[in-house]
């Protein structure tokens, strides 16, 4: 086996097959400017177009890709083998369309400093630059407001972009419970809870294309998976560092 490298890109897949490539050689030919050596984990989940065929493809092509799958659209299960399965020292959890190096870059110095654990790149802190549509801007404060009220969260923002360093979080990956779209939101609760020091630093949040799962469709699920969570966690006790 090579050697682990410094950095995993771990990044979701689902229905990609006419954006992969044009998105993988793009964050291929940006990656060597953060000064480390890397690999980039693509985690498909049940598309029913040629998205496996073409990552398993690429991975042939680029020594650093590996390609993985996982049965049905579940982006949480995704994200969560495409984290055990990552070799580097640091974990950064991407998006096909996003590929935001200037996150990485602040997210690393972060972690190399011990200023952090685990950090989220939150679309909703007031320095951030969220230029999605408004409808899901505003479906994603009203997200991050129901986690608060429900299960105590006290950042502003769970889902999209985050890093950490593989060894401390491993853990905390392995005790989620959830899948789906809640999957990322128990992980970051989960630190929280942990004693993990969790930090959000302002992303700006431009997709490339519109997104592959319609928006609506998913509510009854999330809030559904975000009932069983406050449950769970209710049940487990209270958590680490919390009076």
């Amino acid at each position: 086996m090579t050697r682990a490298p410094e950095v995993s890109v771990v990044i979701p897949v689902y229905n990609e097959a006419a954006f992969l490539g044009g998105a993988v050689a793009e964050l291929c030919a940006r990656l060597p400017s953060l000064g480390r050596t890397y690999e980039i984990v693509l985690a498909e989940n049940g598309s029913t177009d040629a998205t496996a065929a073409i990552a398993r493809a690429l991975a042939r092509e680029r020594p650093a890709l590996r390609a993985l799958s996982v049965p049905g659209p579940d982006y949480g299960r995704a994200l969560r083998e495409g984290i055990l399965a990552a070799r580097g020292e640091y974990v950064l959890c991407d998006e096909i369309d996003i590929g935001d190096l200037d996150f990485h870059r602040r997210a690393l110095a972060l972690l190399e400093a011990g200023a952090a654990d685990f950090v989220v790149g939150s679309k909703l802190l007031a320095d951030s630059r969220d230029e999605r549509p408004l409808f899901r801007h505003a479906a994603s404060l009203v997200y991050s407001g129901l986690l608060r009220l429900a299960l105590g969260f006290r950042g502003t923002d769970t889902h999209g972009l985050k890093a950490f360093r593989r060894d401390a979080v491993g853990p905390v990956v392995r005790a989620c419970r959830l899948s789906r779209d809640v999957f990322a939101s128990e992980l970051v609760l989960r630190a929280e809870r942990a004693g993990l020091r969790v930090v959000e630093t302002p992303v700006r949040l431009r997709e490339k294309r519109p997104p592959s799962i319609r928006l609506l469709k998913r509510v009854p699920a999330v809030l559904r998976q975000v009932a069983l969570l406050a449950i769970m966690l209710r049940l487990e006790g209270r958590p680490r560092g919390r009076p």
